[in-house]
């Protein structure tokens, strides 16, 4: 349909073109001095052919308002199309995070009681099967995020010495376990980009290039050009055939050649985040040359704020919060069952309960020491609505962690007026018990 505006388009201003054309000559005519049957004749010739051509335009006009009539309407029936996938993988993400995140605490608190060694190593199996499906569902969610017009960024400088820490501590197992060379090229660059999406950026093309290369080395490093700073991803891989360079930014599709296990949609996301971003994305590539994946970052010239050094997890004790009380609010049975024996294995004195209207009566009731509540609940009900019934009990903002399956800037910021800690699911017992420290180390002295 594009290319039938594009001829139209063209006919019109070649038949613009030509009447303007004619109209100059009638004017001449009439300005030029000669027999006047002569000039009457040609002139009348000139105006058949003006009118001819006018109807030509008409018509051609006619059928091109009818052509964007037609392309408007596919457009806005692809444009719901596209929201409603969205909608659905968002809803999708949710209700596939409930049942994955109690499964990981139900293994959390088993390994945590569990005695036998080689029970153990079952756990990490199966927790290491889970953090795959976890991963799935998170790029569904980020596609979901990254189509929808709700897309949210937040810019800011960004030094590059500290994202390729960062990186390095992500990817150093994947390269460790594939016998791969990963090498950084420090840099003393910062640039501008939203510091969640250039890092799942980069993080995805580094994953590509170490499940797929069958070299071994993975290089990334940086090339200035003028105020553009590119972030180059190299591998030694089979290399890329050109008919099939666009194929792999398509979700789901994997090339033929490629026998290592994958969703085929860490590429389509690094796309539409570069998309979002204003980040021009390029690859490079030939069969048997390697690839190189690039995105162009503009530079950042002013001074970066210091961040504190990414550092390896302590190794975890167990926690004792004997005489404490908590409130665990989820409409999910199983997630509820989870939390519940987690935090029961932690000392705590749990109360669990659905909705509202139990959260108010239970707390009344006895009041607790810590309130985790689900963000999403049933009948319209969020987390929020607990904590802002509850918020009276404190006069101050109540000891509570939120737990979200969605992660938007805007429930951040509701969810960050009322809880002292939000976590997304699906997260570890580590994240909920650094929360709960943090929240307990806050308490006013007369509550400890």
């Amino acid at each position: 349909m594009h290319g039938r505006t594009t001829d139209l388009e063209l006919r019109i201003r070649k038949l613009e073109k030509i009447n303007t054309t004619l109209m100059e000559r009638l004017v001449r005519i009439g300005e030029t001095r000669g027999p006047g049957w002569v000039q009457t004749r040609t002139a009348a010739v000139l105006e058949r052919e003006l009118i001819g051509r006018n109807r030509d335009l008409e018509d051609a006009l006619q059928r091109l308002a009818r052509i964007n009539a037609e392309l408007e309407q596919a457009n806005s029936i692809a444009d719901e199309a596209n929201r409603a996938k969205s909608r659905f993988l968002r809803a999708a993400s949710h209700d596939l995070l409930q049942p994955l995140s109690a499964a990981k605490l139900f293994l959390s608190h088993l390994e945590e009681t569990s005695a036998d060694g080689g029970q153990s190593d079952l756990i990490r199996t199966v927790t290491a099967t889970l953090d795959s499906a976890g991963e799935l569902i998170e790029a569904l969610s980020n596609i979901a995020r990254l189509d929808s017009r709700k897309f949210e960024t937040n810019r800011v400088p960004l030094a590059i010495d500290r994202l390729f820490r960062r990186l390095e501590i992500d990817t150093r197992p994947l390269a460790e376990a594939r016998q791969v060379d990963l090498r950084f090229v420090a840099s003393s660059v910062t640039v501008e980009s939203d510091p969640v999406y250039l890092r799942q950026i980069a993080q995805n093309l580094i994953t590509n290039a170490l499940k797929y290369t069958t070299g071994d080395r993975v290089l990334i490093g940086l090339r200035r050009q003028g105020g553009v700073v590119w972030l180059e991803v190299l591998d030694r891989g089979p290399g890329i055939h050109p008919r099939d360079q666009e194929r792999v930014f398509i979700e789901f599709e994997r090339l033929s050649c490629t026998s290592q296990p994958g969703t085929g949609l860490g590429l389509s996301i690094v796309r539409r985040a570069c998309d979002q971003l204003g980040h021009r994305l390029e690859l490079h590539s030939k069969p048997g040359s390697g690839s190189r994946f690039r995105v162009a970052l503009p530079l950042y010239r002013g001074s970066t704020p210091q961040e504190n050094e990414p550092g390896k997890d302590a190794p975890l004790k167990q926690p004792d919060y004997s005489g404490q009380r908590v409130l665990i609010v989820e409409n999910d049975p199983n997630m509820r069952r989870a939390v519940a024996m987690l935090l029961g294995g932690w000392g705590f004195e749990t109360i669990t309960v659905a909705g509202v209207a139990e959260a108010i009566t239970a707390a009344e009731a006895k009041r607790p020491d810590l309130v985790v509540t689900d963000y999403r609940l049933d009948n319209g009900e969020t987390g929020i609505d607990v904590l802002r019934d509850l918020a009276p009990l404190w006069r101050r903002r109540p000891p509570a962690v939120i737990i979200s399956a969605e992660d938007t800037a805007s429930i951040r910021q509701e969810a960050g007026t009322l809880a002292r800690r939000v976590l997304r699911k699906p997260f570890t017992d580590k994240a909920l018990r650094d929360a709960i420290e943090a929240i307990f180390a806050d308490r006013p002295k007369a509550e400890r």
